[in-house]
């Protein structure tokens, strides 16, 4: 694979397994679904490839197959602000795509990744004829709504454990991400770009969580224990 080419001239067709790590695709009528998977793409993205930027126009409604992306922005003093990850079965752009608008946000590999696009006229036709498409996009809107908010709250606090545990309930979440299941493929390293903290200082968050009980780390990732217990922990110190 040429590193000299651009995601978007990488891209190919996707594979039957990868097909199967599409949440929404079980939803469609067959004969929305043999409309839909000759459109859909995949890239393979290389760390540091950026699947859509900041003003550039929408042309795919986009989605994580394996790997590990971050949605940030820069802000007036050339600081770059992290929003959130994006693993394995989530999908982001919903309401850029219905909009037809230019992207506020970047959004970047940190890992070796794959990512799925869907045609942005797919899109639309997807919303215009397929029942259950609908409700997935309208559950993605409502979830991701509630995230915002959630996260926006928490990141007033300054506690970095507060963070962290935003952070990894916010990947765990199985309606943005079902791909992702119990256990979490991520390094502290790729945790603390998210989080915006040391490696260390990750480390020891993690630590503190692990000896609440509400997660595990282990190689290569972080097993939920509770999820329930992660999200109350961060509440109650919220508030």
């Amino acid at each position: 694979m040429s590193t000299d080419l651009t995601l978007h001239q990488r891209r190919r067709s996707p594979t039957a397994v990868e097909l199967a790590g599409i949440p929404w695709l079980a939803l469609l009528k067959p004969d929305e679904y043999a409309s839909v998977v000759t459109a859909l793409k995949v890239g393979d993205a290389l760390p540091g490839d950026f699947v859509c930027r900041v003003g550039r126009p929408v042309t795919y409604w986009f989605g994580v197959v394996e790997g590990l992306l971050k949605m940030s922005s820069d802000n007036e003093q050339g600081r770059t602000m992290t929003f959130t990850g994006v693993p394995p079965g989530g999908w982001f752009g919903e309401g850029t795509a219905l909009k037809r608008e230019s992207y506020r946000y970047n959004m970047q590999a940190l890992r070796k990744s794959v990512v799925a696009g869907l045609p942005v006229d797919t899109f639309h036709w997807l919303l215009d004829h397929s029942i259950g498409f609908n409700r997935f996009v309208m559950n993605q809107l409502n979830e991701r709504l509630a995230q915002f908010i959630a996260a926006r709250e928490i990141d007033r606090m300054s506690n970095p454990d507060v963070r962290v545990a935003r952070s990894l309930a916010a990947l765990f979440n199985p309606v943005l991400y079902p791909g992702v299941g119990e256990l979490l493929r991520i390094t502290q390293q790729e945790l603390a770009y998210l989080v915006g903290l040391s490696r260390q200082r990750v480390n020891e968050a993690l630590a503190a969580l692990e000896a609440q009980g509400s997660i595990r780390v282990e190689y290569g990732g972080v097993r939920i224990l509770d999820l329930e217990a992660l999200r109350s922990s961060i509440y109650a110190r919220v508030a």
